[in-house]
């Protein structure tokens, strides 16, 4: 053998050796070091788990309006980018309930590997839910879920609705201030979480204020008939009544409410223009706290509104325009990040500061909740338009 072919031999071996050593290293590393959940990636997708009430009783109040934000985003974001990674949505249903949310929640991490999930709906579905994607170092985000406290078990898990905490003493302090009531009563869902920590804020806040809660009536998720309850708080003559409930009760109550004659007024936190047009009348003169409305004078919010309701037949409502934002704050977090791994987008979404959304200059603050603008919205000819 002539001295270049053998030297031509030798380095080929010496390749090889190296290749199959490398190899070998990365089996030995990935037996030692358990494997981290990470965005299916390719050069063409980026996928994206979904939890949605895509069955159950949630599914009308919750699911198609996220869903829609979501899919208005999600054609705005790739087609602003054609060249770029797409995102693409792997959906899982939760069953409108925290077991349902919990089982979805482990699919999407344990069976589809991905490194960031959009859900889930309610805060008691949340409150379960959280806790795994944190301990597997999968980034979660809710759009809607608002009880106090509960992106604050870690870092890898955020929050797009303005949380209690927030968003009821701004309320009461504008309503507060503008109606003079001094005696409230207070309705609510004793088997929701974020019910329950809606009401235990709202007498907190009252009392503070010198306002006194003459009566307070609780019902179950899933009730239709509350005219016991309201009925005794009729009879008290209050100033106003504080409702806290998931979607699918608050037009019965209100209308129940104008049924019996019910004067105060009802003022139902999250209140949106879906269950206005379903309560009808009933619905006039109810105020509601919220992070959004189409009367808002955010940048881009005229243009999310128009484009909608071309695409859908219908006015978007607060669970589609938070889907919406939070698309677009998951979009600029994984622009920002230094890769797609769950840890890089993590800490590109710990640090959104004053994003331009449809809800307003948007941040997280260090507990990984929204903060922005709450708004303050009355019922007036069938609308939702500002209290002023």
């Amino acid at each position: 053998m002539n001295t270049k072919k053998f030297t031509l031999f030798a380095s080929l071996f010496v390749i090889v050796v190296l290749i199959v050593g490398f190899s070998a290293c990365d089996r030995v590393s990935q037996i030692i070091e358990p494997a981290t959940p990470q965005m299916t990636e390719t050069s063409e997708e980026i996928s994206i788990g979904v939890v949605l009430p895509l069955t159950g009783r949630l599914t009308d109040s919750f699911s198609k309006p996220i869903q829609q934000g979501f899919e208005l985003a999600l054609n705005e974001i790739n087609n602003a980018q054609p060249n770029s990674a797409q995102f693409k949505f792997i959906v899982k249903d939760g069953q409108s309930t925290v077991a349902g949310a919990v089982e979805a929640f482990n699919e999407l991490i344990h069976q589809d590997g991905v490194s960031v999930i959009l859900g889930p709906a309610t805060s008691s579905q949340t409150e379960m839910a959280f806790p795994i994607a944190q301990e597997n170092q999968v980034v979660a985000i809710s759009p809607t879920s608002a009880a106090t406290g509960l992106s604050a078990i870690g870092d890898f898990v955020f929050r797009v609705a303005l949380t209690t905490d927030i968003l009821i003493p701004r309320g009461v302090e504008v309503t507060q201030t503008k109606l003079g009531y001094q005696r409230a009563a207070t309705l609510y869902d004793e088997t929701d979480l974020f019910s329950t920590d809606g009401d235990a804020a709202v007498q907190e806040v009252l009392a503070a204020k010198g306002v006194e809660v003459i009566t307070t009536e609780i019902f179950q998720g899933g009730d239709t008939d509350f005219s016991k309850q309201l009925t005794r708080i009729q009879t008290l003559n209050p100033d106003v009544i504080f409702v806290s409930c998931l979607s699918p009760e608050k037009p019965g109550i209100l209308m129940q409410g104008h049924e019996l004659g019910i004067s105060a007024p009802f003022i139902v936190r999250t209140l949106t223009a879906t269950e206005v047009q379903a309560a009808g009348a009933a619905a006039e003169g109810a105020i509601t706290f919220v992070g959004w409305g189409t009367a808002i004078d955010t940048l881009g919010n005229k243009a999310f509104v128009e484009n909608y309701s071309a695409k859908f037949g219908m006015e978007p409502n607060n669970y589609a325009a938070r889907a919406y934002a939070t698309l677009h704050i998951l979009a600029e977090a994984i622009a920002n990040a230094q890769s797609i791994d769950a840890a890089s987008i993590q800490d590109a979404l710990a640090n959104i500061k004053d994003f331009d959304t449809i809800l307003g200059k948007f941040s997280f603050n260090t507990d990984g909740d929204a903060v922005y603008n709450a708004k303050v919205l009355i019922v007036k000819d069938g609308e939702l338009v500002l209290f002023e």
